[in-house]
């Protein structure tokens, strides 16, 4: 769980056994109910990925609670939407599968993490369950863990987006697919293609 440099820090603050009690009592590698409850409740979650050589970078992935579902006792998918077309969170994935995924519950403070593996594969089984979905991504934990929610500011959903894809909605044209300048580069049979 601790590399050099985490060690490194926990001596010079004196937390050291603490840190070893969280990961003894807390980290796990299986959700529990609890966890998966919780997971598949969320409306949104953040993906932290990294390039082969190690430059990070972090997604907001949003859907309807529930579209992220715990697959199995140590694993979870969610579905990859149509977004802006630069894939840089499943393009990182292919080129170094190791992800961290952050849960929140911003109305009764609560989180969780999990860092695992990540993979995708053309034809996934789940793909048919979800409307609108590109791909599935299926991820491995190798660390689950809850985190102390007291810096979490309580907010408030007020509304859900329109553009989350579910059965028998078809999600509005978002405004910048139809400015000229990105317009007459989409894919061919993008809807907003004009």
């Amino acid at each position: 769980m601790y590399h050099e440099h985490s060690r490194a820090l926990q001596d010079r603050f004196d937390t050291r056994r603490l840190a070893d009690r969280l990961a003894e009592k807390l980290q796990r590698t299986e959700f529990s109910y609890e966890d998966r409850a919780f997971i598949e409740s969320r409306p949104m979650f953040f993906l932290a990925t990294a390039d082969a050589e190690g430059r990070p970078d972090c997604s907001y992935k949003g859907g309807l609670p529930g579209f992220v579902r715990v697959t199995g006792l140590a694993e979870l998918a969610f579905p990859s939407y149509d977004g802006n077309g630069m894939f840089r969170s499943l393009g990182n994935a292919m080129a170094n599968p190791h992800v961290g995924l952050l849960f929140i519950d911003f109305e009764r403070p609560n989180r969780l993490r999990m860092n695992g593996r990540a993979e995708w594969r053309e034809g996934d089984p789940l793909l048919a369950e979800f409307v609108g979905a590109q791909l599935i991504v299926r991820v491995r934990a190798e660390a689950i863990f809850p985190n102390c929610p007291r810096y979490i500011h309580k907010m408030q959903q007020v509304e859900t987006s329109d553009y989350a894809p579910c059965e028998g909605h078809t999600p509005p044209i978002p405004e910048w697919k139809t400015r000229p300048v990105f317009n007459e580069v989409l894919p061919p049979g993008d809807p907003a293609r004009g």
